[in-house]
This record gives C-alpha cells, sequence and structure tokens, in this order.
C-alpha cells in the first residue's frame, strides 16, 4: 500500500506560481509512475502531468510550458512547479502512484485525497 498526501495549495493571483509537494509513505515509489491530476467544478478528473518510473515526463498541452513535475525518490516526494497560473487552472489536485500509470488514470492505484488550487483574475 502507498499512502499520499498532497499539500501546497492555495489561493492566488492570474500570473502567480504555486508549488505543490505530495509525500508518499507505505514503500518506496521509486518504481512507481507518479501522476498529478486536477478535477474543477462539474468536470471529470483530467490528467495533468506523469513523470514515470523510467524517468520519462508527460504534460497536458494546456499546462506544457507552464508547469513542472519533478520527484525525490530519496525522500518519497513528488512536487508540481506551477508558473503563470491562469483561472482555468482552478481546480482540486490530486497526486497518484501507479506502476502502470502514464496518462490515463486507469494506471494509477493509490491517490492522495487532493488539494484546492484557485487562481482568481
Amino acid at each position: 500500500q502507498v499512502q499520499l498526501v498532497e499539500s501546497g495549495g492555495g489561493l492566488v493571483q492570474a500570473g502567480g506560481s504555486l508549488r505543490l509537494s505530495c509525500a508518499a509513505s507505505g514503500r518506496t515509489v521509486s518504481s512507481y509512475s507518479m501522476g498529478w491530476f486536477r478535477q474543477a467544478p462539474g468536470k471529470e478528473r483530467q490528467f495533468v502531468a506523469a513523470n514515470l518510473w523510467d524517468g520519462s515526463i508527460y504534460y497536458a498541452n494546456s499546462v506544457k510550458g507552464r508547469f513542472t513535475i519533478s520527484r525525490d525518490n530519496g525522500k518519497n516526494w513528488v512536487y508540481l512547479q506551477m508558473n503563470s497560473l491562469e483561472p482555468e487552472d482552478t481546480a482540486v489536485y490530486y497526486c497518484a502512484a501507479g506502476r502502470r500509470g502514464v496518462i490515463d488514470q486507469k494506471g494509477y492505484d493509490y491517490w492522495g485525497q487532493g488539494t484546492q488550487v484557485t487562481i482568481s483574475s
């Protein structure tokens, strides 16, 4: 079992930055793909970014060039640096871990509770 806890959400103005963190416990996640997803009010949860076990990195087109995913396997942490934030980025952000995860949520077996990100215009 892997437990995931997100932190770092909050309220910022458009154009600002936030750094989300995800702490993993229970077992080391160095062999897992780690992903970030988000769910806006009234919308389905969608892919944001993924850092795979082999080092490959993927981003949704909507965040490419603005968001950066990174991981510290030694400390079991995953981060999402978010710059140039837009009101459309407002959502609950979830951290996920899975051995088969890439972009599809079905590849992730473990999920955090989420952290709220709100961007004001």
